[in-house]
């Protein structure tokens, strides 16, 4: 196998696996900012502060599985890249030449669920999900309070 091909082929794998980062590393960014903003901005009343902080969460619960999408995929490549190199290096093989889709990988990697609870993400997205639990808590302290004293 003529070694520009492969080169070609490692740079286009290589490439897709930098975009996968790259979204990932704008998710992040994007969460923080509206996590704060959001946060920042939301002193008004209980009721309306609690479901703004509530939206919130299911926005940065949303964005938390799509950036295990992005780093599922990214694994993905990554296993991709290795068997390039291998099938390419060693086998000379040119089977699924210049073939980009990572799926064929999907086996080979964790699936979304164990993605998701990775250690990576979870030390960044789940200490934003307790403060924002918290914060619904604290928000609906005295509504929780009267509710109990009722009994």
């Amino acid at each position: 196998m003529d070694h520009t091909n492969l080169h070609k082929e490692i740079d286009l794998i290589q490439d897709c696996i930098k975009r996968m980062a790259s979204n990932s590393f704008m998710l992040k960014g994007w969460t923080i900012t509206i996590f704060a903003i959001v946060l920042a901005l939301s002193h008004d009343t209980a009721i309306k502060c609690t479901f703004i902080i509530f939206i919130l969460l299911v926005v940065i619960i949303s964005f938390w599985w799509l950036d295990a999408y992005f780093l599922r995929i990214e694994r993905m490549y990554r296993k991709m890249y290795a068997w390039v190199l291998e099938e390419r290096l060693q086998k000379h093989s040119e089977e699924y030449q210049y073939d980009l889709n990572p799926y064929r990988f999907s086996k080979d990697v964790d699936c979304l669920c164990k993605v998701i609870f990775s250690a990576t993400l979870r030390r960044f997205y789940l200490p934003l999900v307790i403060i924002l639990l918290l914060t619904i808590l604290w928000e609906c302290r005295f509504w929780i309070c009267n509710l109990i004293c009722q009994y």
